[in-house]
Order: structure tokens, then sequence, then C-alpha cells
């Protein structure tokens, strides 16, 4: 912005526009945290660009459940770990999802991160998202119940129907569907859902007919 620079030093300026280029982070809040960042010590200043700077080279996706993991490790340690049940899976948009029905407690299955949702007005097809892995996976892990956790919106309410009907045509024997119990309120992501609510829906899911 023409006025703000000549009111603010350019690296502050450059700083307000690499924050405010981050998704939610209006132009008030990018300044607020460009501002703390120039207050603070310059220690975390420079934590900051350090962590920044490892961030792609330090994270991957798994190639097996498609969560984040870190870069020198093969699988997720969660589908890793002997003691996860391999034939349950929950099956989720994005890699915080994971985070949130972990923060539960009440699961001990494993996960599949889908990576969106089918969303034609933001141009996100079935073809983007990683439905063919999740059959592969469900016939050589021999799944016996996928749990359908995307989140309750009409894109995630279309995805979880795409993806039982895919399921449906694979003629898998022995596989439940079940989707996570309206706990969940309508327009709220797994991400902020309370503890309480998605423990009931996680222990409440119900089966598709």
């Amino acid at each position: 912005m023409a006025t703000e620079a000549k009111a603010l030093p350019a690296a502050l300026v450059d700083l307000i526009d690499a924050f405010s280029a981050l998704p939610g982070v209006g132009r008030k809040t990018a300044e607020r945290y460009a501002y703390a960042c120039l207050k603070s010590n310059r220690r975390i200043s420079k934590n900051l660009s350090s962590a920044l700077a490892k961030l792609h080279g330090g994270v991957k996706r798994c190639p097996v459940t498609f969560a984040l993991i870190d870069a020198d490790e093969e699988v997720s340690p969660l589908y890793g770990d002997p003691a996860r049940d391999k034939t349950m899976v929950a099956i989720v948009e994005d890699p915080f999802d994971v985070l949130a029905l972990e923060a539960t407690g009440q699961y001990n299955g494993t996960y599949h991160v889908l990576g969106g949702v089918i969303s034609p007005i933001d141009g996100i097809g079935p073809e983007q998202l990683h439905i063919p892995e999740l059959i592969r996976r469900v016939k050589s892990d021999g799944v016996k119940e996928i749990i359908l956790a995307t989140n309750a919106s009409v894109e995630g309410e279309s995805t979880a129907l795409y993806i039982q009907k895919q399921l449906d045509s694979a003629h898998i024997s022995g596989l439940k569907i079940s989707r996570l119990a309206r706990g969940i309120p309508i327009g709220v992501d797994l991400e902020y859902a309370d503890k309480i609510t998605l423990g009931h829906a996680l222990s409440d899911r119900s089966r598709l007919e």
C-alpha cells in the first residue's frame, strides 16, 4: 500500500504483506503481528524465521494415510503403531482433524486424510482427493469399518456420500460404513469442536444403510 509504505519502514511493510497473505489474516491483524515481532525480543523473531525456513523441508505426507509427518519418517506413527487397529479407518478432510479426534481419547483406529472435500465452486473434484488410495488400502489392510468423519457442511456431506457410493461399488465383503453422530453442529469444523461433543459424536456414530 503506497500510503502505508510512506508512513512505515519498508522492512515492516514487507512483513505485514507477508502476514496478510495467510488465509484469514486481515490487514489490521497482519499489522499487529508484524508490530509484535518488532517489539519482541530478537530471539523470538529469529526462532520464527528459523521455524519457517525449516517448515517445507521438515514435513511431508504419509504415503499411506496422507497425514503430515516428519520428513525422516516412512509412515505416520499412528499407522505404524502396532497397538492401533488398522481394520478401522476414520476418513477426515485435513491433517488437523486427526488431532481433534485424537484429543477425545476414544479412538484407537487409524486415519485417512482426503486432502479436502468435493467443492465444484472451488474447482475441487473427486479426482483431486485421496479416494482411490483409500479403496486400495481398505482391500490391502482388510479394513472392517470406515468412519466418515468429514465436517458437517454441505461439501462434507456430499463428499461422505460420494465415498460411500465408491465403497459400495467396490463390493468389499463385510465392510461397515458409519458416520459420526450428529452431535457436531452444522457448520462447525472438527478442529473447533469441543472434546465432549466430539467424543459423543464418535462413540454414537451410526451405520449408513
